[in-house]
């Protein structure tokens, strides 16, 4: 589960280190008589350069719903949280999202590790990619080194590729 917003991979043209931007969910809204516009600020970790992320360009007003509207004008956290993830405003605005640090894991407990074999679901409440073999090893106390030779052996099978990264829900079983 997400512990907040992900920072946003893009160069800064204020300073030369900059890269990451951090997002805290206030708008811009613009109205150009009937024409909308509204970006997510996000700030340099630097230098504090302020960028804005293009969430709507040019847009008729009636076209959008007065509740998102109302929403943009309130600073709403969890549509900041949404665009930030639509992959449409990734594109639009060349940026990347950086989950280091972002997402913590809730395991419900250790009383499975001690079971001979254990099925396991793992449902996402974002859009997080993570890499299935670090999640297994965070989440039964294992190093991730051990969690691949339990891959190569057959004993943790998944219907997903446990290899590489993944953002959405699965389940594996391990067998002890």
């Amino acid at each position: 589960m997400p512990t907040r917003l992900p920072l946003v991979r893009r160069r800064c043209h204020a300073c030369a280190s900059g890269r990451r931007f951090r997002a805290n969910g206030k708008f811009r809204v613009n109205a150009h008589h009937k024409l909308l516009d509204a970006w997510l600020l996000a700030h340099c970790t630097a230098c504090g350069e302020t960028t804005k992320l293009a969430v709507l360009e040019r847009v008729n007003v009636r076209s959008v719903r007065p509740e998102t509207l109302a929403r943009l004008h309130h600073n709403d956290i969890g549509l900041a949280a949404a665009l930030l993830q639509d992959p449409a405003v990734q594109r639009r605005n060349r940026v990347a999202l950086d989950w280091t640090g972002a997402w913590r894991l809730d395991t419900g407990g250790t009383d499975h590790l001690d079971r001979e074999v254990v099925d396991v679901t793992v449902r996402f409440e974002a859009r997080i990619p993570v890499r299935p073999v670090r999640l297994v090893a965070d989440g039964c106390g294992l190093a991730r080194a051990e969690v691949e030779r339990l891959v190569e052996e057959g004993r943790l099978v998944s219907a997903v590729r446990l290899t590489g990264r993944l953002s959405g829900d699965f389940t594996f079983t391990l067998k002890r």
